[in-house]
């Protein structure tokens, strides 16, 4: 396993919600095979070698062409770093509340695979649930064949079959793995995903994953499938979806298919968020009401307790896994100064408090005092919040309804947030420019881009090289967290200073601008990740034309 000899984490940040998860490390060095010319292993499966080539028009990058090749070769190959994932349907303890729900192994989150910049990355997912699913590493750019999307970059991998997924990880950073099937990702398949500088410039003694999510498979015999089926008011749009007729190949649960349900085919309560307001978000918070609200796995009630000493510089990496609900974050006490977000270096910033969309990551450094502090992940514009604790000292425990001062304080904007120099986008003008409207409404509930539901068979077009700018206008009453496969890019309105990410979310009736390099040759979902809008419809391609 990975040895820490710089810096040691604290408390093992992901013990805290068990152990037990079928994983394995192993280093190594020698050629890379999944920068050649085949697709990393698929076995027990009907659609073993071959690239894959999914339906649509003639003309474009294939996930497995040559394009894609040599571009995986220029992030190069260095030690061969092998973990082994199991998805399986399991029982989950989330601090004295039992639930049965699907996870990788037996924890939640499952636990960390850590590596350092430069590794290659062999990670295979064995498939133990009773439907397809497929792995996604959020945030990574990769080789288009390994980002996990079913019909589009590879097929789904069936119950009792596995797939490897084999990749260079060039950029350091804090990234996450969650299942890209369906509504699974709102169960407990996710996973933190830690990129190691081996030339860390930043200093600190310990260090958190911190891991936010909401929560209601298996509470009351609801599901994320139940869940959406009430959203959509049992209608279901027409979506063409390509390999099979859901997102993870086949119909998922809620959408009439043979699953039902998943772990327990009870619709149960109902899930629709009625009342929801946030300022912040100038609107609803979101659409679903969710019964818990977890930090690595725990509920308020029985929270994860981190142990650093006082004065200890503590690194914290916060990572939004939430399908619905974005979170404000507050550590009670104390200031934060920002590094990172979606894993690369801003110049640094102090606030007293973050917000994180959906599929968001925050790095930030705090300087511990004496005591014991909440470290509170309020769901925005839900009345509900998340809770871990900081102890460094004697005293009693926060109790689960603890606010902070520090939640109604400063909060920077990522907009606001600064580039550092090593990772700022040229001023280079744009070579293409396009608008992408975001639809859609709780009504009919028929989120999409430009009144158009999602389709395998349709792309929008760029080519390699250029350099793209989009302006994604929402023209909704609801802010959405829009994320961009196999690239990063930088923000870039007018009031925008340039801060590189992967995932942000854009505001009701306003608009966000961003600028990217097409340098990463493929098929590339653009999609919102609120899971609920984007199984809706709120997903297309960016294809690179041959």
């Amino acid at each position: 396993m990975h040895t820490y000899t710089r810096r040691t984490l604290l408390a093992a940040s992901l013990a805290a919600a068990g152990s037990g998860a079928a994983l394995t490390a192993c280093t190594g060095s020698g050629p890379h095979p999944g920068t050649g010319a085949g697709p990393a292993r698929h076995t027990g499966g009907p659609h073993s070698g071959g690239g894959f080539v999914p339906k649509g028009p003639k003309g474009y990058v294939n996930p497995s062409d040559p394009e894609v090749i040599a571009a995986e070769r220029r992030r190069g190959s260095g030690p061969l770093r092998r973990f082994r994932l199991t998805a399986t349907e399991t029982s989950l303890d989330l601090g004295g509340r039992t639930v049965r729900t699907w996870a990788y192994g037996d924890t939640l989150p499952g636990k960390e695979i850590r590596i350092n910049a430069g590794d290659v990355l062999d990670l295979t997912l064995a498939n133990h649930l009773r439907e397809s699913t497929t792995l996604h590493s959020h945030g990574i750019r990769m080789r288009c064949d390994m980002d996990g999307v079913p019909g589009l970059t590879q097929y789904s991998i069936k119950p009792g079959a596995d797939f490897t997924y084999r990749f260079a990880v060039a950029h350091p950073g804090t990234y996450w793995l969650h299942s890209h099937s369906g509504m699974q990702l709102d169960r407990g398949l996710y996973a933190p995903l830690i990129v190691e500088d081996p030339k860390e410039p930043l200093s600190y003694d310990k260090e958190w994953v911190i891991v936010l999510d909401d929560w209601l498979d298996g509470v009351a015999g609801s599901t994320p499938d139940a869940a959406l089926t009430q959203l959509q008011n049992g209608k279901v749009r027409p979506m063409d979806m390509g390999e099979g007729s859901g997102h993870d190949g086949s119909r998922h649960a809620g959408n009439g298919g043979p699953q039902a349900s998943g772990p327990g085919r009870a619709a149960g309560p109902s899930r629709v968020l009625r009342h929801s307001r946030s300022r912040l978000l100038h609107g609803m918070g979101g659409n679903v009401d969710y019964p818990l609200y977890l930090v690595n796995g725990r509920l308020p009630t029985a929270p994860t307790v981190f142990r650093a000493r006082p004065g200890d510089r503590i690194r914290l990496r916060i990572i939004n896994a939430g399908g619905d609900t974005g979170f404000r974050v507050a550590l009670g006490g104390h200031e934060m100064t920002v590094t990172h977000t979606d894993g690369y270096p801003v110049e640094h910033r102090k606030t007293d408090a973050l917000f994180l969309g959906m599929a968001e990551r925050y790095d930030v450094l705090v300087t511990a005092k004496d005591g014991v502090f909440p470290l509170v992940a309020l769901a925005e514009g839900k009345r509900a919040r998340a809770l871990a604790v900081l102890r460094t000292g004697s005293g009693r425990l926060p109790g689960p309804s603890a606010h902070p001062d520090e939640l109604d304080g400063r909060i920077v904007p990522a907009r606001r947030l600064v580039p550092h120099e090593s990772v700022a986008l040229s001023d280079r003008e744009p070579d293409r420019e396009m608008r992408i409207k975001l639809t859609g409404g709780m009504k009919n509930f028929d989120w999409g881009f430009d009144h158009e539901p999602y389709s395998i068979k349709k792309r929008v077009p760029v080519r390699e090289g250029e350099r793209i700018r989009i302006s994604l206008i929402n023209a909704t009453h609801m802010w959405h967290p829009i994320h961009l496969h196999g690239h990063t890019f930088a923000l870039t309105g007018i009031d925008a200073a340039g801060a590189r990410k992967d995932t942000a979310h854009v505001l009701p009736h306003r608009k966000l601008v961003i600028d990217f390099y097409a340098d990463n040759p493929g098929l590339w979902m653009l999609h919102c990740h609120n899971q609920y809008h984007s199984e809706s419809g709120m997903m297309t391609i960016l294809g690179y034309r041959k």
